[in-house]
């Protein structure tokens, strides 16, 4: 398996489906990650495909107990004192220098919650071409070898879909946003490919990042492809929000672009964000999140 990899991604639905070939699983409200467990060590991949490993060093170093050839999907979360996951701890973690990073983690560690398994050790290898239940009883065998005490963790699951609706209608307020169903015959592909559905609290779809006002170390708001092709300009960033996604653009030399009268400058590294469901049939959007 080639590094970086392409993640398999949910598609949105108003409702779970139902099933006897349906399995859900808890969304945790984190940051996506792929661990790969190397000859060498242990390397952290972000959805996007960056090494995240430096701000991520504890579970770089949580990964060094999985076997050499273990490539893994999941989740990393961070929890505040009250158990809650707080994907703005999460959030601050992934945008630190491994400097603060470090710190960070001495002060809240993070865990990371597995949901699927790409690549065992040899002889197995590449088992994405494997059902969901075949990688998913996998990845469980896998992870009851670890110590007791390690913070990687399978995500759960249950194929009862009255148990992960109870699971959707109790626990958003700590931190599960959402629910995912994964038809259990599927193999892992890349993409949206109706294999993996989703039903969350807070309605959002990921939009790319076509460019931004403002500068590159002060960015005011960010023009972005919809999934219908659409590019649509953003309401302002909030402060925070500006600050993370700076530290992600680079500007494409050239002339600057327009839409809808305001000029913006087009970017030439792929960024995404999450932006409001509701706000995208109109011509400003607003952005939640960096992805």
């Amino acid at each position: 398996m080639d590094w970086p990899v392409s993640v398999a991604l949910a598609q949105s639905v108003p409702e779970l489906p139902t099933g006897a070939d349906w399995s859900y699983e808890m969304k945790l409200d984190g940051h996506r990650m792929i661990m790969w467990r190397t000859g060498d060590g242990v390397r952290l991949q972000a959805r996007s495909g960056r090494d995240v490993t430096a701000a991520w060093g504890d579970l770089a170093l949580a990964g060094h107990h999985l076997p050499a050839g273990t490539v893994l999907d999941g989740e990393a979360v961070i929890t505040t004192e009250d158990g809650r996951i707080s994907f703005e701890a999460a959030q601050a973690r992934a945008a630190s220098a491994p400097t603060r990073a470090h710190r960070l983690a001495a002060q809240r560690p993070a865990h990371y919650i597995a949901f699927d398994a790409l690549q065992l050790p040899s002889p197995n290898g590449d088992i994405r071409a494997r059902p969901y239940s075949e990688r998913r009883a996998a990845l469980l065998n896998l992870l009851a070898e670890l110590p007791t005490n390690t913070p990687i963790q399978a995500v759960s699951a249950t194929t009862d879909r009255d148990t992960a609706l109870t699971w959707y209608n109790t626990l958003h307020h700590q931190g599960i946003e959402g629910i995912v169903a994964k038809r259990t015959t599927s193999p892992y592909r890349a993409g949206r490919t109706g294999a993996w559905l989703k039903i969350r609290h807070a309605d959002t779809i990921d939009a790319t990042v076509a460019g931004f006002t403002g500068t590159a170390h002060q960015p005011q708001a960010l023009a972005v492809r919809l999934p219908d092709g659409r590019i649509a300009l953003s309401q302002r960033l909030t402060t925070a929000l500006a600050t993370r996604i700076a530290l992600r653009l680079v500007p494409q030399s050239g002339r600057a672009h327009t839409q809808d009268g305001d000029a913006y400058t087009p970017v030439s590294r792929e960024i995404v964000v999450e932006v409001v469901a509701g706000t995208t049939r109109h011509a400003v959007v607003t952005v939640v999140r960096l992805r």
